[in-house]
């Protein structure tokens, strides 16, 4: 009887499910149609779909540079495929970089494409969450503690913090013995945040982070999710920790920030200097002195903005450092030579001018930057219709466009086996056939295009297929500070630790794309061995 009772239910739902099977098969069936039987020749190709708003968000969100390059092989140097129900043009080539980067203002937006993803973590008022003009005198506030002078002190500041974190002391004692293995983004992840705070942020800053901060600054990262780029608001928990931890450490810089103004010593020729100091004295155009929220929040965009790429590049030169024992031995070698000993046998310390004199170290960082950029995928949101040059097509507003630099680092017309990681490649006379191709501009005596776009001139740099650190009015201006933390890092590690991959191969991990930086996949651990006093 019960059995008799559930068939005209069971009945139902069969014919529920199949009408529901039937429906979907019917947008997929006229999605395809649309693709084959329509095409806008005014516009560029559509990459092939199935499904229609997913189009081909997961293969791109798998592996970006391999979905790129089968897409030129299929439809050119520009094509547009489907993001979240979103049409992105991607223009590849150092000519879509310039396209794109140097795109007008009245042409091509950053803020409406960021802005949802990095206000929730930064705070109000700064980066994206503001309009441009105000952006461009932000970065003038920062750039300007970022001098030469800055960049020498900060020197010392990150070899210290460095000898600290791989001391055979250490509370931790991770190195307390002669050898053992790391996990190498994670402890990166770490020590990066310790030499940005530390040098860029100011001794009460660095002194803040225990394990409750430390925590805080790992909330905030997860803020940087993809979902947020539609969906910053959802009731998620790893949106509702990012709001705390934005709160934390907003309520963190302003007690500092407080505690400064109070002391009265806002000039003082004896304190150290920082960041935040050099933010707290800045005025706006107008005469506005800058908010102690905007100091507050920008101190955050720093902190998580240069964080994550230099915590990355950092993993990656370790790792790559790892199955390259020749180089290794070349960079201790180059040290020794150029920087020199101490009367008492030891070497001495690295600075600012010292580092300027070691041309492999420049070129490990440079090398890794080509073939690990961390953000592989610069978005803008089209205002107007763009009409790409020596193409028929004409972008419109309903689109978004794409840069991505990572793919000219990639090419072998610029670089010989582009993949191969090789430092000598950046040699000034280079004999190998690995050397870097590289485009006029780039050689001695040619003087490079620049423009002021709010905060001093910088090169337009757009011709380049080397871009690690983007272009135009949005091109970081963290750019020296990060060569500097990573030369000091890879340099001061160089000389007390040799590295070995954990088979003796030389093979490393695959790339984790699933967050806004990529990044190396989880776990890479490599072997490490304190140096001794012959080696």
């Amino acid at each position: 009887m019960g059995l008799l009772s559930n068939i005209p239910f069971a009945s139902t739902w069969t014919g529920l499910s199949f009408a529901i099977l039937t429906f979907f098969a019917a947008i997929i069936l006229l999605n395809v149609a649309r693709q084959l039987l329509i095409r806008n020749p005014n516009e560029p190709p559509v990459v092939f779909h199935w499904i229609p708003f997913l189009g081909s968000t997961i293969t791109y969100g798998m592996d970006p540079y391999t979905f790129f390059f089968d897409c030129r092989k299929k439809y050119g140097e520009v094509f547009t495929f489907i993001l979240l129900g979103k049409k992105t043009t991607v223009c590849l080539g150092t000519k879509g970089n310039d396209f794109i980067l140097n795109g007008k203002l009245r042409d091509v937006n950053a803020e409406e494409i960021y802005s949802p993803l990095t206000t929730p973590v930064f705070g109000k008022d700064v980066v994206y969450d503001c309009p441009n003009a105000k952006l461009m005198e932000q970065k003038k506030f920062v750039k300007f503690g970022l001098t030469s002078s800055a960049l020498q002190s900060y020197v010392q500041l990150i070899t210290h913090e460095v000898q600290q974190f791989f001391s055979a002391d250490a509370p931790n004692k991770r190195f307390a013995a002669q050898s053992g293995t790391l996990d190498v983004p994670p402890a990166m992840a770490e020590l990066t945040t310790y030499t940005a705070s530390r040098s860029l942020q100011g001794k009460e800053v660095r002194e803040k982070f225990d394990s409750s901060f430390a925590q805080a600054v790992h909330d905030l990262d997860k803020g940087f999710s993809p979902i947020n780029f539609m969906l910053p608001w959802a009731p998620l928990p790893q949106n509702r920790k990012r709001d705390i931890a934005q709160r934390k450490m907003t309520d963190t810089y302003l007690s500092i920030i407080k505690q400064r103004r109070k002391s009265g010593d806002m000039k003082s020729e004896d304190r150290e200097e920082d960041m935040m100091w050099n933010l707290m004295n800045c005025s706006y155009k107008d005469g506005t002195p800058v908010p102690d929220h905007e100091v507050a929040h920008m101190m955050i965009a720093l902190l998580m903005a240069g964080q994550h790429s230099s915590s990355s590049t950092a993993s990656w030169i370790i790792l790559r450092l790892a199955t390259r024992p020749d180089i290794q031995e070349e960079l201790l070698q180059e040290q020794r030579a150029v920087i020199g000993f101490d009367d008492n046998g030891s070497m001495k310390d690295l600075t600012y001018d010292g580092l300027n004199r070691l041309p492999l170290l420049s070129q490990v960082v440079k090398e890794t930057l080509r073939l690990h950029t961390s953000i592989h995928s610069i978005l803008r949101a089209v205002k107007q219709p763009m009409q790409v040059e020596g193409t028929p097509y004409t972008i419109p507003p309903t689109h978004s466009l794409l840069a991505t630099p990572g793919v000219t680092a990639r090419t072998a017309a610029h670089f010989p086996e582009p993949m191969l990681w090789e430092p000598h490649r950046w040699d000034d006379s280079p004999s190998s056939q690995y050397a870097a191709l590289s485009p006029s501009h780039l050689k001695e005596g040619v003087v490079e295009e620049k423009e002021d776009y709010g905060y001093g001139e910088i090169s337009k740099g757009t011709a380049s297929p080397y871009l690690p650190f983007g272009a135009g009015r949005h091109r970081c201006i963290g750019e020296q500070f990060a060569y500097m933390q990573l030369q000091t890092v890879v340099g001061t590690l160089v000389r007390d630790f040799k590295f070995a991959t954990m088979d003796g191969s030389d093979t490393v991990v695959g790339t984790d794309y699933s967050s806004l930086f990529s990044q190396p996949m989880r776990p890479a651990v490599v072997r490490w061995e304190r140096r001794k006093k012959e080696d």
